[in-house]
């Protein structure tokens, strides 16, 4: 069955493990970060807890479990992802081929805060191709899972959630998309989806289709 949606009107593209693969990186500077703060937590575990979540996601894990994050941790973690990126990160093998190649308007929206989205789509060339269309979870009071960030972005893009198609490498990404509404497409290309099964993860979040490279955007 063709799940590719009749001439979207627009496409949403996560920017994290979607744009730039970016992942494992930023797990590593977490847990890192809250070794420094006395708080252990492995890159796996970060990966498994936190992927496409924001860092309110963070905080609030932490106080569930009764603990405060210290003063200080965030514009550390921030500067520790900074810098990394600057010097390590890379796009996602095909993807410019894949979005230069595009007939329909197109945006980012991402869990990331707006300066690190426009770092990480400098770093590997792809500003150019977004302009002003980036979208963050510092612009909506509730990040994903909740459809907020993509409902905003569609609104700004001035397109029905009917017509949008949405590209997420997060199960709280993809359950984000469908619950705006919108046609969700997984991605598993990035490197932190080698050791681990993101087709059965991402088609059981709700996705419509998963697929693993980025040349293989139109087929299904």
């Amino acid at each position: 069955m063709d799940q590719r949606p009749r001439e979207p009107d627009l496409i949403i593209f996560d920017c994290d493990g979607v744009l730039v693969d970016s992942e494992l990186l930023s797990c590593r500077c977490l847990s890192e970060v809250l070794a420094e703060f006395g708080l252990v937590l492995s890159e796996e575990q970060a990966l498994e807890l936190f992927l496409g979540r924001s860092t309110k996601a963070i905080e609030q894990h932490y106080r569930d479990l009764d603990q405060v994050v210290p003063d200080g941790f965030l514009p550390r973690l921030k500067t520790r992802v900074l810098e990394t990126f600057a010097t390590s990160l890379a796009p996602i093998p095909g993807v410019e081929a894949a979005i230069s190649g595009l007939t329909v308007p197109f945006c980012v929206a991402s869990s990331s805060d707006l300066d690190r989205v426009s770092l990480s789509l400098d770093v590997t060339g792809l500003r150019a191709y977004f302009g002003a269309r980036i979208y963050t979870a510092q612009m909506v009071r509730h990040g994903k899972p909740a459809p907020d960030l993509f409902l905003h972005a569609a609104e700004s893009m001035r397109t029905p959630p009917s017509r949008t198609l949405v590209i997420e490498d997060s199960v709280s990404g993809v359950q984000a998309g469908k619950a705006a509404g919108m046609t969700v497409w997984g991605f598993v290309g990035g490197g932190h989806y080698r050791t681990r099964d993101g087709r059965a993860i991402l088609s059981a979040a709700g996705a419509d289709r998963v697929f693993a490279h980025m040349g293989d955007f139109w087929e299904v």
